[in-house]
């Protein structure tokens, strides 16, 4: 869960069902010289955590000689346009990292492996089953959770201090927060936080404050255009305001943090997903702090506990076992779990989490207080969304940019989205 995502790119899964094929598709598993196994492995995330993988992946080739693993990584955006015309291509890595909203779409595109395959390697008794659940399709395990997180305000601790306007405390509404965002643009002279209007993450949390979700049981729409004027209005007064960050900043999103406005400095806070946060340590000199997500006006919290990310295999990949492998041990072993710390989010396995928690330090403890600090006080997660989420993502930042570029109106843009949302989830 990347936090912030613009100018997506999406496969249909038409395309992607091309992989199902085996003409298509030859795998994407290879041997090195001398008989050596080479997986492809590639992940979304920012410098620290490709240098905590590349030690875990160093680990695993250290225990498993017979394999190599080549690793690659980039921002969210760029990650996941490349999957995609990979996974059409026939040619998706061994072993990816997905998110939550690119299950259905890869599962239903014949992307992924059934898991079940490979269950005498990839051991999943130690994780949470409810987490678990969030990777079946259809009744079969297509992805492994990696990490347990949740959308945050993440803020400088020490911009906000100064400014002289009330820290956030352990709960507040969307009005609430809105005011602090007005204070903070009025004594600091710059937006108190990134426009969340462009954030479907955000604007979720929002509707689940006030009792609805993205989308429903049977996978239509959970909300009308009524519902999505009215957040659009609320983040579009805001921008007017100069509360929140102007169009020119928030569409030079890339799901990285140092292109956010709180990461090149032009903002006070961001609203985030807890574990890239971690990246903001090394762009706010006054240090990072993390603040839960407004809830509604009664209170009822919209975030929730959340995969913050999967581990899933490609349905053609060359080594299924090897593969199998390196995903039980990224997932199930406690020296990984040392090296990466909370980068993915907390470690799903039960008993993995329990032995690394009082080992934390930094920003990974910053992250598991905070997550304590929310135990029992939300909501179960929704269902993974269907896919075709993934393409209205693209729809839902377009649309709002022509709002926050003043070129339409909240109510038009918000009937414009949800006719062509409506359409996507008929295809």
């Amino acid at each position: 869960m990347p936090g912030h995502r613009t100018k997506r790119f999406c496969v249909t899964a038409a395309a992607l069902a091309l992989c199902a094929m085996p003409a298509g598709c030859g795998g994407s598993g290879e041997s090195a010289g001398g008989g050596r196994i080479v997986l492809r492995y590639t992940w979304w995330g920012n410098p620290d955590r490709a240098e905590r993988t590349e030690k875990a992946v160093a680990l695993f080739e250290q225990r498993h000689p017979n394999v190599r693993v080549q690793t690659s990584f980039s921002g969210y955006d760029a990650y996941k346009q490349k999957l995609a015309t990979q996974a059409a291509g026939g040619d998706a890595p061994d072993v990816m990292q997905l998110d939550y909203r690119q299950i259905d779409q890869y599962a239903s595109g014949g992307v992924l492996l059934d898991l079940a395959r490979q269950q005498s390697v990839l051991h999943t008794a130690g994780i949470d089953a409810g987490l678990l659940a969030t990777g079946r399709v259809r009744g079969a395990q297509y992805a492994v959770p990696q990490g347990r997180g949740t959308e945050t305000v993440a803020y400088d601790v020490q911009g906000w201090r100064r400014s002289g306007v009330p820290l956030p405390g352990r709960a507040w509404t969307w009005e609430q927060w809105a005011d602090a965002m007005r204070a903070l643009a009025q004594k600091t002279g710059k937006p108190g936080g990134t426009d969340p209007g462009q954030s479907e993450d955000a604007f979720e949390v929002w509707l689940r404050g006030r009792g609805k979700s993205l989308y429903t049981e049977d996978r239509k729409l959970g909300f009308t255009a009524a519902d999505l004027t009215r957040w659009w209005t609320f983040t579009d007064r805001l921008r007017r305001e100069g509360a929140v960050s102007p169009a020119e900043q928030t569409t030079q999103l890339d799901g990285s943090v140092e292109n956010t406005p709180l990461g090149r400095g032009k903002a006070t806070s961001d609203a985030n997903w807890d574990a890239p946060a971690s990246g903001f340590g090394a762009l706010v000199k006054g240090g990072v702090a993390l603040a839960p997500m407004p809830s509604g006006a009664d209170g009822t919290p919209g975030q929730y506990f959340k995969p913050s990310m999967f581990l899933g295999i490609a349905a053609h990949t060359g080594h299924p076992a090897q593969a199998a492998q390196l995903v039980d041990f990224l997932v199930n072993d406690p020296d990984v779990a040392r090296i990466l710390g909370a980068t993915r989010g907390i470690p799903v396995n039960e008993a993995v989490r329990r032995e690394i928690g009082p080992l934390l330090t930094g920003f990974d403890k910053t992250i598991a207080d905070y997550q304590s600090s929310l135990e029992g006080t939300l909501k179960d997660p929704p269902q993974a969304p269907p896919s075709g989420d993934n393409a209205l993502q693209t729809t839902f930042q377009r649309d709002y940019d022509q709002v926050s570029y003043e070129r339409m109106s909240p109510r038009k843009a918000a009937a414009n989205y949800v006719t062509e949302a409506k359409a996507e989830l008929r295809s």
